[in-house]
């Protein structure tokens, strides 16, 4: 029976005595809830359940169709060393009144908290500090936090330095002993260089194993206070009863290389964990301090929390935009790489949306400001990717469970050890010194960096090149995906129609481009625009006595002669026939297309050709699915169109199956019939996509789109091109496999160490070397993951 915990809920939305029955019959239901009570007045229900439970019960309270009101708190945790530790902090934090889940990752030294309104932080830093570490809000951490981290990182590279000098002399002798040359520095000079490397540089590790005793709890600086002060001890015990004029056996060396190898581990994995949360850091640098405002017909440098929306803005060539905002005067560039992975400058002019952090290029603009602060969409990339790097993958429930025993089983082992080797009669030495192997070697560092350490560098690469994973789950299921469901219109498409096909009776093309422009010059309907596209390289002449006819098209006299363009009952009612263009227009009917006729009514009646409008295709459309398809992964199209469009489009891009004629509503079922055949990602852009987008294992968005389909979703491309899916559910692949490797790796170090030290055919000094080395080989690993690359070219017919 699993241990019970006591959980008091807040309700929101309950407004009489049924609805806490209702609340209560649904707690109650669920089968690991042992007792559950709902008192309306106080808004609260008490439960008793497992302490893992919490997901559950909140998702029951839910469904009942009510709410557990929340706030998010962020806290910089400082002492952790292992995964014990994380988990140590993890069920402190569980414990308080108010916290309603608790997330705490070793890499960025950082816990995510939902807790219940009125819940005092002074209470949970307190908690933490009572524990053993030491705590800030996130917020509270000084401006200069990131010049303290580089400085700490410096401090630490030169302790690591001082104790392998002090190290050196004493491992000297042996490694002199396999060449015939056998030297021994004095017991008193091994003391004196012993002695600072054990207690001044190796101090942290006493503090961290005391904070963790008072506790109550164990972590991987207990196992090395306690290996090395035994192998300290040992020498000293050995030097005391050793006879003068001979040479005591002494073991300082092995203390002082263990605590200078650790040392020099630690501050490897420090630096790489600083180059895992480079993104971040990346996107950090982008925001500028200030910004120069116009305001009455004055220039004034001014700080971004002066700012207020409408604020007009100057940004010069080669400065940054400061805030999101529309161009009102001006023509330039803006590079914009960094936020959306965009290698080429997107052209801007009046009317165009720019993005804070981005680079203006050669121009002057003047802008209007229309998103501050944490509204921005570079404040919102980096809230995402820091909410996906502090989440924990499900698979990091493993290794949860595992540090939560691992300390005091390694210290049983260790016992053990000792207890053995003394019994089948080897010296107190011997036994002492294999006991503290095992202690060395199973220090559960690499456990505890294995998956944050490649989610981090995962969805920190994956950033960079415009692909935003908002948490770990959709990191992990993303990997596992068969089958992707793509809406059409603004996804696969560029979402305005074009021209896609025109032929001129005649066969004078461009004759017949001209007259259609003149006639739909000043019309602001979606295919007059697709129209005077493509005659910009043209002078059009203009049109008199323009006029609309409602359901039918539009009529004008151009240039003496009384033409119009529109559909096919505008030519019935004309009395005219479609003649040898009639099948060409079926043809293109049949492909989805929108079919527009230009007949001259007068002086003569006759037909003058067609035009055909489509939705042209996305760049990368087809190396998308292509994609998709070399990487075993179906394809789907689910769109609100009509057959012949949808099938136009699916046939070109070789998409699997044709969904059309789905309504909104509807979407989000065809996208569960799909889940029953496997695991499905969505790709949307729209409002009407985010019911389909939660509803998928994975829901992709384009950033191109709604913040409704971007909140839907796991995923979000900032960029609308669909060659990032195949690339997002790439770089989870390669993520996830990363993981998996670091917890192989990790475990298989202790699994294989630990018997190897216990056995006697591990020293002391090599179980140190291989301790630093798995936590160090872990990080590498995961920075592996900073060299991909998207796969973004192909063949785009």
């Amino acid at each position: 029976m699993a241990t019970l915990s006591t959980f008091d809920l807040p309700i929101s939305g309950m407004t009489c005595a049924s609805c806490a029955g209702r609340v209560e019959r649904a707690l109650r239901n669920l089968p690991e809830v042992a007792t559950a009570s709902v008192n309306l007045a106080t808004e609260q229900a008490r439960i008793e359940a497992p302490a893992d439970s919490l997901d559950r019960l909140i998702a029951a309270v839910q469904h009942a169709g009510y709410q557990v009101p929340s706030t998010r708190l962020e806290l910089q945790i400082g002492g952790m060393t292992c995964a014990s530790c994380v988990g140590r902090v993890e069920r402190t934090l569980a414990r308080q009144p108010g916290v309603l889940g608790v997330s705490v990752n070793l890499a960025t030294e950082q816990a995510q908290l939902s807790i219940t309104p009125g819940t005092t932080t002074e209470a949970l830093l307190a908690a933490i500090r009572e524990a053993g570490y030491t705590a800030q809000l996130v917020d509270d951490a000084p401006p200069s936090a990131e010049h303290d981290a580089d400085r700490a990182l410096r401090q630490e590279r030169w302790r690591v330095g001082i104790a392998l000098l002090l190290a050196a002399p004493l491992v000297l002798p042996m490694l002199l002993s396999p060449f015939g040359i056998h030297w021994m520095l004095p017991a008193w000079a091994q003391l004196a260089l012993a002695t600072p490397v054990q207690f001044i540089l190796g101090a942290r590790f006493y503090s961290a194993a005391w904070r963790a005793l008072r506790a109550g709890a164990g972590n991987m600086d207990q196992l090395v206070a306690i290996g090395t002060s035994a192998g300290y001890g040992l020498s000293l015990y050995q030097w005391s009863i050793t006879p003068p004029g001979i040479t005591p056996h002494l073991y300082f060396e092995a203390s002082a290389v263990i605590i200078a190898l650790i040392l020099l581990g630690k501050y490897l994995e420090s630096r790489a964990k600083r180059q895992t949360s480079s993104a971040i850091r990346a996107l950090q640098a982008l925001r500028p301090e200030r910004a120069l405002r116009l305001q009455d017909g004055r220039e004034e440098w001014v700080a971004l929390g002066e700012l207020a929306l409408g604020d007009r803005i100057v940004v010069k060539p080669g400065e940054r935009f400061p805030v999101d905002g529309r161009v009102l005067e001006g023509r330039s560039h803006a590079d914009e790489a960094l936020i959306s992975g965009e290698s080429l400058p997107q052209a801007k002019e009046p009317g165009d949306a720019v993005t804070a952090g981005a680079i203006n290029g050669e121009g002057r603009l003047l802008l209007e400001t229309t998103a501050l602060g944490a509204e921005t969409v570079l404040a919102k990339i980096i809230r995402l990717v820091e909410d996906a790097q502090a989440a924990k993958a499900p698979i990091q429930k493993l290794v949860d469970r595992v540090s939560q025993v691992f300390v005091p089983v390694v210290l049983l082992i260790a016992l053990g050890t000792l207890v053995a080797w003394m019994m089948l009669g080897a010296p107190l030495q011997v036994a002492l010194l294999n006991a503290v192997a095992v202690l060395v070697i199973a220090c559960p560092c690499a456990l505890g960096l294995a998956t944050p350490t490649a989610i981090m560098a995962g969805t920190g690469v994956a950033a960079r090149h415009g692909i935003l994973i908002k948490d770990a789950e959709a990191l992990e299921v993303a990997h596992s995906v068969t089958a992707v469901a793509f809406d059409k219109t603004g996804t696969l498409t560029s979402g305005s129609p074009k021209i896609a096909h025109l032929q001129a009776a005649d066969g004078d093309e461009q004759a017949l481009l001209r007259l259609a422009g003149a006639l739909q010059r000043g019309s602001e309907h979606p295919l007059a625009k697709a129209v005077l596209e493509r005659c910009t390289d043209q002078t059009l002449p203009d049109a008199q006595d323009s006029r609309a006819l409602p359901g039918r098209g539009i009529s004008g006299q151009v240039e003496g002669r009384q033409l119009a363009l529109g559909n096919a009952r505008l030519l019935a009612d004309s009395g005219l026939a479609p003649g040898e263009l009639g099948d060409t227009a079926s043809a293109w009917e049949t492909q989805g297309r929108t079919v527009s006729w230009l007949i001259e009514q007068a002086p003569d009646a006759r037909v003058l050709g067609l035009l055909a409008f489509g939705d042209t295709l996305k760049d990368g459309a087809l190396d998308a699915v292509q994609q998709l398809h070399a990487q075993g992964i179906h394809s789907h199209l689910v769109s609100g169109d009509n057959a012949g469009s949808a099938a136009a489009v699916a046939n070109t891009l070789g998409i699997d199956s044709v969904h059309a004629n789905v309504l909104p509503a509807e979407k989000a079922a065809r996208i569960a019939d799909l889940k029953r055949q496997g695991v499905v990602a969505m790709v949307g852009d729209g409002i009407n996509d985010a019911p389909a987008l939660a509803a998928a294992d994975v829901g992709i968005a384009m950033g191109s789109g709604t913040d409704v389909a971007m909140h839907a979703a796991g995923i979000t491309l900032m960029r609308g091109d669909p060659r990032l899916v195949p690339a997002a559910l790439d770089i989870s692949r390669r993520t996830y496999a990363k993981i998996r490797q670091n917890l192989f790796w990790a475990f298989v170090y202790n699994l294989i160490g630990i018997p190897l030290a216990a056995f006697g055919l591990l020293n002391p000094m090599l179980a140190g070397a291989a301790m630093a080395l798995s936590s160090v080989s872990v990080v590498s690993n995961a920075l592996l993951l900073k060299t991909w690359k998207p796969r973004m070219t192909g063949d785009d017919r």
